[in-house]
């Protein structure tokens, strides 16, 4: 069932409440993938209903990023999502979501913003204000819908460790369920701005699982110095490679890390030409 307004969704999710159903949420931005697809899995299996956004957060899109270019493919979203199982898409309008026009002018909407401690780092630098255009537009998917459960992947573990936080810190009734990265083949992260790459720049970015699985394979050699560990990703990057960040970081509450263990999670980002794409792995085995 295909809804765009608000009002539609919850009159529907107040039908199954009251059957005394339980309902989950996963959030997207479209364009689904096989990652996205895990998630439905994940709450089609733990929950009586399942509802998934789709709705490309203007909010979150920094000055200079992709929000006009990103892939908007809601008619084959919709029918991916039906045939896994999903009760409701809820694709509203940026209208719908912020006002009359779309206003997204500070002056006329409320933010939710998580702590600076969480958003200081990783893609925070580069990204000032992503966190709180994720943090905002979750929160109010979270009080349109309700839900029980709501399902996150870890390719976006720094996102997932702060909406953690929020749900923590306002007592938001609901559980987050932290889903596996899941991967191609040969390992790359699955991700929608994978459809930029070009077939050359498909190769070159098994740069970041080259480097992150080398660098748990040292871990499970025995090494925990983290500067030794940081230079083992040199011998696989190239000129084409434009690395932004390499960092180990706590799994729980993203401290800096002064030595490897079995809590630390190491995250990465790189430019493949115009293309940015994250990953992470934890070193717990």
């Amino acid at each position: 069932m295909l809804l765009h307004k608000i009002d539609e969704v919850r009159e529907k999710v107040r039908e199954w409440k009251k059957q005394g159903l339980t309902v989950g949420l996963v959030p997207t931005m479209g364009a689904l993938h096989k990652g996205h697809l895990s998630l439905i899995k994940k709450s089609v299996e733990k929950c009586d209903k399942t509802v998934i956004s789709v709705f490309v957060n203007p909010i979150q899109f920094c000055p200079g990023e992709d929000y006009e270019k990103y892939p908007r493919t809601l008619d084959a979203d919709t029918k991916l999502a039906e045939e896994a199982g999903v009760d409701i898409v809820f694709a509203p309008s940026a209208e719908e979501m912020y006002g009359k026009g779309g206003i997204l002018s500070n002056d006329f909407l409320t933010y939710v913003i998580p702590p600076y401690f969480y958003t200081d780092k990783l893609c925070g630098k580069s990204r000032v204000g992503h966190f709180d255009g994720v943090c905002t537009v979750v929160n109010k998917l979270f009080n349109i819908v309700q839900p029980d459960y709501a399902f996150f992947g870890e390719k976006d573990r720094q996102q997932l460790i702060i909406i953690k936080k929020m749900v923590k810190d306002l007592n938001i009734p609901l559980t987050i369920i932290s889903c596996p990265i899941v991967r191609e083949d040969d390992g790359l992260a699955m991700s929608s701005r994978n459809k930029y790459l070009s077939e050359d720049q498909r190769k070159e970015a098994l740069v970041l699982k080259n480097i992150l699985f080398n660098i748990k394979s040292c871990y499970n050699s025995g090494i925990k110095d983290i500067k030794a560990l940081t230079e083992t990703a040199y011998e696989f990057l190239k000129p084409c490679h434009e690395l932004e960040y390499l960092e180990f970081r706590d799994r729980d509450n993203l401290e800096a890390k002064t030595e490897a263990d079995k809590n630390t999670v190491v995250f990465i980002a790189v430019k493949i030409g115009s293309v940015r794409l994250i990953d992470n792995v934890s070193l717990e085995s």
